[in-house]
């Protein structure tokens, strides 16, 4: 109860000392934005490190046909590709 009292007192003082064309954020403006940076470039710093450990090795599609070696990809069965052709013409 007394620190809302003591706050209303402080309210209209700030009030007068106020000038509402001068007014930036200040050191905790500048301290919370430094904090944000730097935890965002740790957290990147942190993927990078993850990520560079991913061993990824693609698994061949197993509705390809192993015997189609005429040049031409094969075609998978969801349908991609099907409007064209074997000559190329559309």
């Amino acid at each position: 109860m007394y620190a809302t009292q003591a706050l209303t007192q402080l309210v209209p003082l700030a009030a007068d000392e106020l000038d509402k064309n001068k007014v930036t954020p200040g050191v905790l403006g500048f301290l919370v934005f430094a904090a944000l940076a730097v935890g965002t470039w740790l957290l990147m710093k942190s993927m990078n490190r993850h990520m560079g450990k991913v061993d990824f090795e693609e698994t061949p599609d197993p509705a390809a046909e192993p015997g189609d070696t005429d040049g031409e990809p094969a075609e998978a069965s969801s349908g991609a590709g099907t409007k064209a052709t074997a000559s190329g013409k559309g």
